[in-house]
């Protein structure tokens, strides 16, 4: 964004654009590479799909430690891209502040919700 200043110009912003850019570049490809280490798993395995499977694939601890990691990815990607949006296109700084906040507050909740699950198996 730029500012006309009589004979100058001023560029104005946090510069954001690049940090945003590779931060959902580098989360997707975590999100990514987890997604093909899961399915390997699910197409490598004998028997039914099922709990006993599910539970069996996220049970070592460095699974969960990697699920973590996910689960984080996942939520960045997800406030990065929605900040984006609100900040591009909701004008009344009232409402967008409402909405980071409900943002905010709903990843929190599916954070805890998805951490939650994970721990109990």
């Amino acid at each position: 964004m730029s500012v006309n200043y009589g004979s100058h110009r001023t560029v104005v912003g946090a510069h954001y654009g690049m940090r945003d850019w590779l931060s959902q570049r580098v989360t997707a490809v975590i999100m990514a590479l987890f997604t093909v280490l899961v399915l390997g798993q699910l197409i490598l395995s004998k028997g039914p799909i099922g709990y006993e499977l599910w539970a069996g694939i996220f049970s070592p601890q460095w699974m969960k430690s990697l699920t973590f990691v996910v689960i984080a990815s996942l939520l960045y990607h997800v406030w990065v891209g929605m900040r984006n949006i609100f900040m591009d296109y909701v004008k009344p700084y009232a409402i967008r502040f409402v909405m980071h906040v409900f943002a905010i507050v709903w990843l929190t909740a599916c954070a805890g919700g998805a951490i939650q699950a994970l721990w109990r198996l």
